[in-house]
């Protein structure tokens, strides 16, 4: 195979592998704010609280398998402490008081993290079994990587199958259109609703495990990735878990190649991205107009 086609297919799956952990992220969010209209701040901040938890089971028990099994649990029941014990309480006021709360709490919990695990940053260690490269044909390319891919696409798979296959699924949308109409049929929808948030923040606390052996571990590793994140949920669409996985795979694939074409630049583009997609169709590229 010509050398200017592998460099291009792989940079295709490397930005497949990178976009693959902004959809982690992304769907959490989209799911927060579709659902319960909670703009999360602090969704960087149980990422970066995930590898954390994921990087202490790992050091325990050597697993790396039950430290992402584990992890995305913890940060689960912590989101879920956090819409019971504060969410709630500011359902029906305005607005910029989730703003307010979720960006406190993200300056909180990274401000925790210091203090368990120290401000020095551990570096990437891809876990046994991943490490060496798979032959693709044409190129070798990260095994651990192609996990990534691998893991993302599954995730996302199971959440939309949950939402549109199973009774949870149902009040949850149902309460998105019409919570009092819900709760007058006898659903308890606040249930429901936090059991929501708990898997918003349980897909970025997978996230943080997935990123540990790509990016390093560090206290503030989740606030670059948030508004990476945010991004990619303005350009798929508010709200859409559809359109957040479109827009994680393609901000993935547009750093991926702008670092190819032009590094300098590379960050930069998504930005230029999200303008160009605000510019012609302002709902993203999933949404639906107001």
């Amino acid at each position: 195979m010509d050398a200017t086609l592998v460099a291009l297919v792989t940079q295709l799956f490397t930005g497949l592998a990178v976009g693959s952990l902004y959809v982690l992220l992304a769907v959490g969010l989209a799911l927060i704010f579709g659902v319960l209209g909670i703009t999360n701040f602090a969704h960087g901040a149980f990422f970066a609280l995930g590898a954390y938890v994921g990087l202490t089971v790992l050091g325990r028990t050597g697993n790396f398998w039950l430290a992402l099994a584990l992890a995305p649990l913890v940060v689960g029941l912590l989101g879920l402490a956090v819409e019971r014990g504060l969410m709630q309480r500011i359902a029906a006021r305005a607005d910029v008081m989730s703003l307010l709360l979720t960006y406190g709490l993200a300056i909180m919990l990274v401000e925790i993290i210091k203090l368990v695990w120290g401000k020095t940053g551990y570096p990437p260690t891809v876990p046994a079994g991943l490490q060496l490269p798979v032959n693709l044909g044409f190129a070798y390319f990260p095994a651990y990587r192609l996990f990534v891919i691998g893991l993302a696409l599954v995730v996302t798979v199971a959440v939309i199958l949950l939402l549109e296959r199973t009774d949870w699924g149902l009040i949850i949308r149902a309460a998105t259109q019409d919570r009092e109409m819900v709760s007058l049929l006898g659903v308890e929808n606040g249930r429901f609703l936090g059991l929501t948030f708990a898997l918003g923040v349980a897909l970025a606390g997978l996230a943080g495990v997935a990123a540990g052996p790509i990016v390093g571990i560090f206290p503030d590793m989740g606030t670059d990735i948030l508004i990476e994140s945010f991004v990619v949920v303005v350009v798929g669409g508010l709200g859409s878990l559809r359109g957040a996985i479109a827009g994680g795979l393609l901000i993935g694939l547009v750093i991926s190649f702008t670092t190819l074409v032009w590094p300098a630049v590379s960050q930069l583009s998504i930005f230029i991205l999200m303008a160009l997609v605000l510019l012609f169709r302002p709902q993203g590229l999933l949404g639906r107009a107001a």
